[in-house]
């Protein structure tokens, strides 16, 4: 199979957006997506991009991502977070993931971070298992906390 890795363009947001979506089915909250393709073009294409993105296209199709951006650890200093690596379903298992996982660890080690982070969901044995046989540690002692949108709401109203 022939296959380019590059950075995503702003005209690949809406083929980006579709494989978000279909992420969500997959990870069983089909609702939950409320990322529009204006905030993506915005977020990851302004002059201080939230986002960068890179992207697995096989015949002018894009069938995976990569969406990365840079954190900061008071323990190690320059991070980046790996917010997802998704694989189009009908391409998973064909080396896709491996080649966009390869791409953010040549990114990141050519910016000269300190340690690379991510997520994986506690059902997804496929998924933990291909990151644990890269090398990368699954801490499964660390819970994952998040404020939502109306939970930040609430919590500036009480202040």
């Amino acid at each position: 199979m022939n296959y380019t890795i590059r950075n995503a363009k702003k005209t690949d947001m809406p083929q980006v957006l579709n494989l978000i979506n279909e992420l969500a089915v997959f990870e069983k909250e089909p609702d939950a997506v409320e990322v529009s393709l204006s905030d993506l073009e915005k977020d990851g294409f302004g002059e201080q991009p939230a986002f960068h993105c890179f992207v697995a296209e096989v015949e002018e199709k894009i069938e995976g991502i990569a969406l990365i951006y840079n954190r900061y650890s008071t323990w190690k200093g320059k991070i980046i977070h790996l917010e997802d690596l998704i694989v189009s379903q009908a391409m998973r298992g064909s080396g896709l993931g491996t080649a966009l996982l390869d791409q953010v660890i040549k990114h990141g080690h050519q910016l000269g971070v300190k340690r690379i982070n991510w997520e994986v969901i506690d059902w997804n044995e496929p998924a933990i298992a291909f990151y644990e046989k890269k090398g990368a540690k699954v801490l499964r002692d660390w819970d994952v906390v998040h404020l939502d949108e109306s939970g930040i709401k609430n919590y500036i109203a009480n202040l």
